[in-house]
């Protein structure tokens, strides 16, 4: 793995992405690195990057807690599946999910029904993850999740969001024991393979 991690490293700038493929999409569960790896992968493509949390709260025009403060979760979810329609009208870009995303059946339909989309799920165990929120949280007030806030709870709701991930994904990367950049490489490699 390390030496096909660097070899795609070595010629990221020259990736030579498959012409059936005009968007990749990264699914996962709190923690797993959509949105750094979501970067780096960008950066190596030379593709747009979309943080769908980003682009709803800019939609919006108020962050995401607020949303859900305001309006619940069923008024967030309409925004999602929104901005995720919007986002996938893109060429060329790598679009990190919400955790919660897929659990909208209109979501999953929307990602099974454009064409070009590719999944990727970025998975890692339950403990690695949470043990990655906490040290989010640790370093900025900005990463701290309150669905956190019961480890039972949010261990429930990755098993319950599992299924989602693994049934919409091509291609699944283990990132527990990758770097940010690791991951990328590796999903460079899936791209060239």
């Amino acid at each position: 793995m390390n030496a096909a991690i660097a070899s795609s490293t070595e010629t990221a700038s020259h990736v030579t992405v498959p012409a059936t493929v005009r968007r990749i999409v990264l699914t996962g569960f709190m923690g797993a690195g959509k949105t750094t790896v979501g970067r780096l992968l960008a950066e190596r493509l030379g593709w747009e990057f979309l943080d769908l949390d980003a682009h709803i709260e800019a939609r919006a025009g108020a962050r995401i807690a607020e949303i859900f403060a305001e309006h619940g979760e069923p008024h967030f979810r309409r925004l999602e599946s929104s901005a995720l329609a919007n986002a996938l009208a893109r060429r060329q870009a790598v679009l990190a999910l919400g955790g919660g995303a897929l659990e909208q059946l209109t979501n999953r339909l929307l990602l099974e029904q454009t064409p070009g989309t590719l999944v990727i799920h970025l998975d890692a165990p339950f403990p690695t993850l949470y043990d990655r929120c906490l040290l989010q949280s640790f370093a900025s007030p900005d990463h701290i999740r309150p669905n956190l806030a019961s480890p039972a709870d949010a261990e429930a709701r990755y098993h319950q969001r599992q299924p989602f991930f693994r049934r919409l994904a091509r291609h699944t990367v283990a990132t527990a024991d990758l770097s940010a950049s690791e991951t990328a490489a590796a999903i460079v490699a899936i791209l060239i393979a």
